[in-house]
């Protein structure tokens, strides 16, 4: 197996060698990339303050509005031009969190380790524990009348095993040789929804809202050790951002603690919990805002080189492996090609677009908006083109970066196969910094999906899986310690060498071709 690997990475390599003579590499201009990337990195100083100072930003929190003001004062400060704000929505209410708390009371006390869900209201009490053990409509009607002051339970205890294996790990010869073979994608077949569970789904919730429980507690269907994956509140109808919308105070426990809870329940013990949480709603006019800043282009100025991250994030951190660490990364690469062009004395052919988008948590919301804007006509509550709109054919590519902290590897093609030989050569030149791997396959759940829709190149890259789904991804220990420095650092440069090269070329880059009637990602796609 391991002749068999050794073998095929030799004949990619020679690929590699035929591709890069096909397609222009400026060494020159790589080298003082290299330069200003590695050896001056400035992207832990922009992580500390993204991350440390400015989290968590959650969308329509008033902590957004202060990171998107430092985040557009230091672009200025670096020398980019056209910084901006570009509106879309309406997103809804804003949430934030001044103060929280939750303990067990009786039979013993014991603090206990939890967040609420997003949009949650202030709650401040003190109750029993329930247990909903409900599976259909006659189930829950036994609970009528039951519940109001109570904490409820909604889920079964969770088996926790012990850890044998890290939990980060990077990726190894295998795993990319799979990534490179991977097969031109299908097109995603419709979600077929078991219509019988959602309306016990909106039974529940209703008969939640009917009976206003103190609060209702859950945990992650993963985590453990502490960490807590928590997300927003739901609702039965609508969303938790809805204005005068009625949202059932929502927590997510630890899985040691949440277990602990239901063990003494099913031991016949009267469990007593406390809490208090702090929570305000703002953003009146429901409208939110993506971060676009540019250096401008010369003789194909009127074309576009676009490359950005999503700025928000949940709110149990600050935000740093999601989506800090992508944002810094683009930031970092807008500044190194600012210094590459001071130092060179090149300036771009194509103009450069970073864009830093909101409301990606929920649903690719700031992306799509920025689409609808500026590239397509889309029908009420679809995500498919109808028509598109003249500044769809002057956007050569879209770049995105989110999938935590790890170094680029390579990136998805996104089914665009044109690209191939372009991208293998743009590549060549990082094979000492690990970044080579081409793979044919799409990657979803981010922006780069906004771009792919409407029919605009859009790439996201490989990275490093490194412990992001495991234990950062929407936790709450997703906080700057877990950033890699040089990781960081490479994935800026190898960025800002694509975005450039795509700037220099003669001709944009090769679309896929595109049935207007497809539908290329179901609604809520986003979602993560």
């Amino acid at each position: 197996m391991r002749n068999h690997l050794f073998l095929l990475l030799f004949l990619m390599v020679g690929t590699l060698s035929v591709a890069s003579a096909q397609e222009q590499v400026n060494e020159d201009i790589n080298t003082i990339i290299r330069k200003h990337g590695l050896d001056k990195s400035q992207a832990i100083d922009v992580a500390g303050w993204m991350t440390d100072v400015y989290g968590p930003r959650l969308t329509g929190s008033p902590m957004l509005d202060k990171a998107t003001d430092w985040a557009q004062s230091t672009l200025k400060e670096w020398g980019m031009k056209n910084v901006h704000l570009e509106s879309w929505g309406p997103f809804g209410r804003g949430w934030e969190m001044s103060h929280f708390e939750m303990h067990a009371t009786s039979p013993s006390y014991w603090p206990i380790i939890a967040y609420p869900k997003a949009w949650s209201p202030s709650v401040k009490g003190t109750g029993d524990v329930v247990y909903l053990a409900a599976e259909t409509m006659e189930d829950l009607e036994a609970y009528r009348g039951k519940l109001k002051g109570k904490f409820i339970l909604l889920d079964t205890i969770r088996e926790v095993n012990e850890l044998w294996e890290p939990d980060a790990k990077r990726h190894d010869a295998e795993s990319l040789l799979n990534l490179a073979n991977a097969p031109e994608p299908t097109p995603r077949p419709r979600r077929n929804y078991n219509l019988g569970a959602r309306g016990f789904r909106t039974a529940l919730w209703e008969l939640m809202e009917n009976e206003k429980p103190l609060a209702i507690l859950d945990r992650s269907y993963k985590g453990d050790l502490g960490t807590v994956f928590v997300s927003g509140a739901r609702t039965s109808d609508g969303s938790a951002r809805d204005k005068d919308q009625n949202v059932v105070p929502q927590f997510t426990v630890s899985v040691e603690h949440y277990n602990r809870i239901l063990r003494n329940l099913q031991r016949g013990l009267k469990m007593q919990l406390s809490v208090d949480l702090a929570a305000s709603y703002s953003n009146p006019d429901g409208m939110e805002h993506n971060i676009i800043a540019e250096i401008p282009g010369t003789d194909l100025k009127d074309e576009v080189v676009m490359f950005g991250a999503h700025f928000d994030s949940w709110h149990t951190a600050t935000g740093a492996t999601d989506n800090g660490a992508g944002s810094t990364v683009m930031m970092e690469a807008a500044r190194i090609l600012l210094e590459t062009i001071k130092e060179s004395g090149v300036k771009p052919r194509r103009t450069l677009r970073l864009a830093l988008w909101t409301g990606e948590e929920q649903g690719l919301l700031g992306s799509r908006g920025y689409a609808k804007e500026h590239f397509a006509v889309f029908p009420p509550d679809s995500y498919t083109p109808q028509s598109f709109k003249p500044e769809q054919e002057k956007i050569s590519a879209y770049y995105n970066l989110d999938n935590g902290t790890g170094k680029v590897r390579g990136i998805y093609l996104q089914g665009n196969n044109a690209v191939a030989p372009i991208f293998r050569a743009w590549l060549q030149p990082f094979k000492d910094l690990d970044a080579s791997t081409v793979s044919l396959a799409n990657t979803g759940g981010t922006d780069h999906l906004t771009f792919d829709a409407v029919n605009i190149p859009g790439f996201q890259f490989i990275q490093e899986p490194m412990a992001y789904f495991a234990r950062t991804h929407h936790s709450n220990m997703d906080n700057l310690d877990h950033l890699v420095e040089a990781d960081l650092a490479q994935a800026a440069t190898v960025i800002a060498s694509f975005v450039f090269h795509t700037a220099m070329r003669d001709e944009m880059l090769p679309r896929k071709p595109m049935a207007m009637e497809d539908e290329t990602e179901a609604k809520g796609a986003g979602e993560k």
